[in-house]
């Protein structure tokens, strides 16, 4: 079962993730947040449906680096 996947988030709704991330990632520690980031990229391309999906994101966040 996928869970849905809300592509229309609101402003203070990515706000909300990115404190959350950055939350999370000074609990991993600076020793396992690369390891948190691969996990939690992992589990989204489950929950994204796919490795196309992932490819698809993961483009989408370089080109705005």
């Amino acid at each position: 079962m996928n869970p849905t996947v809300d592509t229309q988030l609101s402003i203070s709704d990515l706000e909300a993730v990115y404190d959350a991330l950055a939350l999370a990632i000074d609990q991993a520690g600076p020793d396992r947040s690369d390891l948190f980031l691969v996990k939690l990229a992992l589990l989204n391309a489950r929950a994204l449906g796919g490795a196309r999906a992932m490819r698809e994101q993961m483009g989408r966040a370089l080109r705005v680096l």
